[in-house]
């Protein structure tokens, strides 16, 4: 029966649009779905920032059986709606990791469902394995665009096991590839980081090998004198540097550059997948450390306590909706427009120090700014009676004081 069901679905599949990376597992995935399914094939790359693996993708994937190939630059949207909007939330996954794999997902599978609508593909096909989390955030992505979708994901239906397979198909079947048996953990690149995983990573006592950063030098390497950066942000999204307007890209194109640099933004963690186990992951996100600080620091002038901690709350569960794959789901959406909200009033500018992997806020202004010196100082000053603070202070102690007299008894 099963075999009957295999053989019948993949007959009905005519054309599928695969999202293709030109790397190992996505240039396997090319030859075995024409060889398997029979169907038409047509590649989608998108371009959210990992620059020269774009070159000579079109020839290589026609070359292993694709009938066209679709690269789509979304550089612009993806920061400016994606990377600008983690910035705003502060969202980071559990206290480490920035979420720049995360973040890329929804708008790469967003673009995929348009161009199988485009094509009147009868699928889509993705690279992720049924270990991660990339297939869940592909497929929430796909069916909340195109509900009744075929999605094929050949790594919950191929016999192979691993990477070393895959390497050993291509070499069986001459596809091009830069994977090798001495070197098979896995990366993918955006505009916003570079991640590292699987092979050589997966036992967590080991240091990452020197040689895999690509956006950072070790804090051991960088300038050996402090860098000082002027960001200003409006509404919370970062405008300009030291001064200068800068667009959404070339922002953060120069702070990976600047921050590289100074070796910031490496992260080294064992984090929780949402298939339910823990996996060591290698991460580079120079430029969007330094905004997350130097964003935090303009906020804790400018947002009223209540209103920052709420938001901080609201961190958190935003951080995991996105890890998790959830980016176009009603309470995500609904976060979203509350973190916007949040950050109306959050417009000036800050001053960072860069130094052998540190950022360190040394400064921060704001027109609207709530810090008010005349009552945080301690010289001399008439706004503030400080003989108020008893009765504030005997007033929240009152339950304190009666838990005493209780044990008392």
């Amino acid at each position: 029966m099963t075999t009957i069901a295999n053989t019948t679905a993949k007959q009905s599949v005519k054309k599928v649009v695969l999202a293709y990376s030109g790397g190992l597992d996505t240039s396997v995935m090319l030859h075995w779905l024409r060889q398997n399914y029979d169907c038409e094939v047509v590649c989608y790359c998108a371009d959210v920032g990992q620059g020269a693996e774009l070159e000579g993708l079109e020839a290589k994937a026609k070359a292993t059986g694709a009938s066209k190939l679709y690269v789509e630059d979304l550089r612009e949207e993806f920061v400016r709606d994606y990377v600008w909007m983690a910035v705003k939330a502060n969202a980071v996954y559990e206290g480490v990791y920035l979420l720049g794999t995360s973040l890329a997902r929804p708008v790469i599978a967003k673009r995929q469902i348009e161009i199988a609508q485009r094509e009147g593909a009868d699928a889509v096909a993705h690279g992720a394995t049924g270990k991660g989390n990339d297939q869940v955030r592909f497929e929430l992505t796909y069916y909340a665009f195109e509900p009744q979708i075929k999605v094929i994901a050949p790594w919950r239906e191929w016999e192979y096991k691993g990477r070393t397979d895959l390497i050993q198909y291509a070499e069986q079947h001459n596809i091009p590839i830069k994977a090798t048996h001495a070197k098979p953990y896995s990366t993918d690149g955006n505009l916003m980081h570079v991640s590292y995983e699987g092979g050589i990573l997966e036992d967590p006592w080991s240091e990452p090998p020197a040689d895999i950063f690509q956006m950072t030098k070790s804090p051991e390497e960088a300038a050996a004198r402090p860098e000082y950066l002027e960001i200003s942000f409006e509404q919370g999204v970062p405008v300009k540097l030291n001064g200068g307007a800068l667009a959404a890209v070339a922002m953060l194109e120069e702070l990976n550059r600047i921050g590289g640099e100074h070796g910031i933004g490496r992260v080294d963690l064992v984090e929780n997948r949402f298939v339910g186990m823990k996996s060591r992951g290698v991460y580079e996100t120079p430029g969007v450390t330094i905004l997350q600080a130097a964003h935090r620091a303009l906020e804790s002038i400018t947002l009223d306590r209540e209103v920052l901690r709420l938001r901080d709350n609201l961190s958190l569960k935003f951080a995991e909706s996105v890890y998790y794959g959830f980016w176009f789901a009603p309470e995500t959406e609904l976060m979203r427009r509350m973190i916007d909200e949040t950050q109306k009033p959050v417009t000036g500018d800050v001053r960072v120090k860069l130094y052998r992997g540190n950022t360190i806020v040394v400064g921060r202004r704001a027109e609207a700014s709530l810090y008010d010196e005349r009552l945080a100082t301690f010289d001399a000053e008439d706004v503030y009676n400080q003989r108020d603070a008893e009765g504030f202070i005997k007033l929240n102690a009152l339950r304190l004081r009666s838990q005493a007299r209780l044990r008392g008894r």
